[in-house]
């Protein structure tokens, strides 16, 4: 199962509605996920490394990600840049989480 990293373009982000979509703050920190649905998210801050079984992926502000459902994996919250901020969205509507 393939992560989608991408650096959206300013239009893309507004097309898409990003700015109206939850926002989950976490701190530096290391845990297991698993996506039941395709979710998306645009990282405002942080440096990331999601381990799977097909190997890690790195991420930081600015990039939007595509996490296909059925995927588990390792999030390694590694850099905190002024606040943790993320923007999610899964295939459904947005949503807050604070964990």
């Amino acid at each position: 199962m393939e992560i989608k990293v991408e650096k959206p373009t300013q239009h893309y982000l507004q097309s898409r509605k990003v700015r109206s979509w939850g926002i989950w703050e976490k701190e530096v920190s290391r845990f297991d996920w698993h996506y039941d649905e395709t979710e998306e998210c645009y990282l405002l801050e942080w440096k990331v490394v999601v381990e799977t079984k097909d190997g890690n992926v790195e991420f930081g502000a600015g990039k939007f990600v595509t996490f296909p459902a059925g995927l588990s994996c390792v999030w390694d919250i590694y850099k905190k840049q002024s606040g943790s901020i993320i923007i999610f969205r899964d295939s459904s509507e947005a949503f807050n989480i604070v964990r």
